[in-house]
């Protein structure tokens, strides 16, 4: 299938690493001119070499951008119009918030989630927005959680802020979809990251049982029997976000090998 991504203008943020990471390295072998952005500049630049070397695609770059800060989310989406002149996918990832109950968590750990997770989506899409409108085309992806299907233990602010990406993309999908402009949110189960590394450990610590325990609990309630890979991941979502996809706005995806049982 051709994905129609050769040449495409791709920015992804938080992509340093993780889900993030292992998407661009999936735009790149598509042919695509990936930006990547995140605050770690080594981690950045580290992930540049390593997705050109394994890829062979030289159209590559990053740039330090802390998503709760407008200013650079501006400089962002400027780089990638200054490079290729447009931007065609935008992929809003973001790094996930607190582990926690709600006694938890002060006003500012919830104001400090909000800006994180969905003031930056909504900053980000303002400002690739103008550019998707002039060439009536663009796809938008917003990166997820199954916490927006369940409440998962442990994660009041991820269970409240996701969900409300939902309600954006849905929104957006109906006033958008008349320029051709798709947007979609994709959320991600127990995929082998360091994100559930740091749970993991977290809720081995809790549990006080060993970390292995708590990996083949969670490997046993998938159906899969197995934690997902990150490429996994990586492929459904570059699909959302190519040129394949003409027809599919304002869904949402949940990759998990099965787990979650909500319709």
């Amino acid at each position: 299938m051709d994905l129609k991504l050769k040449v495409k203008s791709v920015i992804l943020t938080a992509a340093s690493q993780g889900l993030g990471k292992a998407s661009a390295m999936e735009f790149a072998k598509e042919g695509a001119h990936v930006l990547i952005a995140s605050r770690n500049a080594n981690k950045l630049k580290e992930a540049v070499e390593e997705i050109k070397r394994k890829t062979n695609n030289r159209h590559v770059k990053y740039i330090v951008c802390d998503v709760k800060n407008h200013e650079q989310i501006k400089q962002m989406v400027q780089k990638a119009v200054n490079w290729n002149g447009t931007v065609d996918v935008l992929v809003n990832n973001t790094g996930g918030p607190e582990a926690g109950s709600f006694d938890n968590f002060s006003d500012h750990d919830w104001q400090e989630t909000f800006e994180l997770i969905l003031l930056s989506t909504i900053r980000t899409i303002r400002e690739v927005l103008p550019y998707m409108k002039k060439q009536k085309r663009g796809h938008i992806v917003n990166i997820a959680s199954s916490s927006t299907k369940v409440a998962l233990d442990d994660l009041i602010l991820s269970n409240t802020f996701r969900p409300a990406l939902l309600g954006l993309a849905k929104s957006l999908s109906q006033e958008l979809s008349q320029d051709n402009i798709f947007i979609n949110t994709i959320g991600p189960g127990t995929i082998n990251t360091e994100r559930i590394k740091d749970l993991n450990q977290k809720e081995a610590e809790a549990k006080r049982i060993s970390v292995d325990k708590v990996i083949e609990a969670k490997k046993e309630a998938i159906p899969a029997k197995r934690l997902g890979k990150p490429e996994e991941f990586a492929k459904a979502l570059v699909f959302l976000s190519s040129g394949a996809n003409t027809y599919i706005t304002g869904q949402m995806l949940i990759v998990d090998g099965g787990l979650i049982k909500a319709l």
